[in-house]
């Protein structure tokens, strides 16, 4: 991926689908879900893919919501797999079972994240190491792909200390594990704590993988854990990244859904390009991890000569 991102900017890096808005909890620093939508037909789904393929995506990740309650999720992760694509999926980890595990596996996953935010559940979030350790036990046992144990810091996180624990669990059972700082329910940053802070730098430090290792060297994580802005960056949403929503648009992330809001089938390299050289005004204090990795290949070139304000549709030409 490192190799090809570095050979040119025309495709993009990673995708995050959305096969279904629905969620089997409610997280409450969470905006990315509801509990009534019907999952999005597989093979309108599956043009999705094909439409990506064509753009030359290097790796498809599904994303909700909860994707394992999308019916046809084997098949799609199939799919982009046929097209030599990597294949990921980020859960909350509730509907694993050995059987599903062996799914998965024959459906060729290449890599699952599970973000597990506190080791006894509360009012927050009930993805806790207590209600996910068996289901860690079996992915243990039985995954054939990449798994990744996310633990969080900030906003509503009332014990940061759990942070650790969950980290070091994760590299007993053989995992890797990371760190990411979380926005409240509004999708706003909230500076960490001395604590936190200190914790951070800590799990860091444990770090194995390789976004482990990109997060403990980026100094991306390091200002905003401090409430500083990211001002030296340039975010290459809606090119590197997108995010496809359920109804097939392309938004910047998920925090931005509506911009640049165009269905993905008519996005073309034209439009890689276009927000490839957009400067975005929410950068500065940006908490998406994801398009933090990606865009850090391209930090070093090509300065953005156009910029957009979320809310603003407009997009003008920045000042020689």
């Amino acid at each position: 991926m490192v190799i090809r991102g570095l050979s040119d900017a025309d495709h993009p890096l990673l995708v995050h689908m959305i096969p279904t808005r629905r969620c089997n909890l409610a997280c409450t620093y969470c905006n990315e879900y509801d509990d009534h939508s019907s999952p999005t037909p597989i093979d309108a789904l599956k043009k999705r893919v094909d439409h990506l393929a064509k753009l030359g995506s290097a790796i498809i990740t599904q994303s909700g919501g909860e994707p394992l309650l999308h019916p046809d999720l084997d098949e799609l992760i199939a799919h982009v797999r046929s097209h030599g694509i990597i294949a990921g999926t980020i859960t909350n980890g509730f509907l694993l079972n050995a059987d599903r595990i062996k799914r998965l596996n024959r459906a060729g996953l290449d890599h699952l994240q599970i973000s597990i935010d506190n080791v006894q559940p509360d009012d927050v979030s009930k993805k806790s190491l207590e209600t996910l350790d068996k289901r860690l036990e079996l992915l243990a046992e039985h995954a054939e792909f990449h798994v990744n144990i996310n633990s969080v810091l900030g906003s509503g996180v009332d014990f940061p200390e759990d942070a650790l624990e969950i980290t070091r669990r994760a590299q007993e059972l053989g995992f890797g594990g990371t760190v990411g700082v979380i926005h409240d329910g509004d999708g706003q940053l909230r500076p960490l704590e001395p604590l936190q802070q200190q914790i951070f730098e800590e799990v860091g430090d444990m770090a194995k993988s390789s976004f482990g290792r990109i997060n403990k060297y980026n100094p991306f994580q390091k200002n905003l854990v401090e409430g500083k802005p990211n001002n030296w960056w340039r975010c290459r949403a809606g090119g590197r990244y997108l995010y496809v929503c359920e109804d097939g648009l392309v938004h910047y992330c998920s925090q931005q859904r509506g911009y640049p809001g165009t269905p993905l089938e008519e996005y073309t390299v034209e439009d890689i390009r276009r927000e490839y050289n957009t400067e975005k005004s929410c950068a500065p204090y940006c908490t998406v991890g994801c398009v933090h990795q990606v865009s850090v290949l391209d930090r070093w070139r090509d300065p953005q000569t156009r910029k957009v304000s979320p809310g603003a549709r407009d997009l003008v030409q920045l000042e020689a």
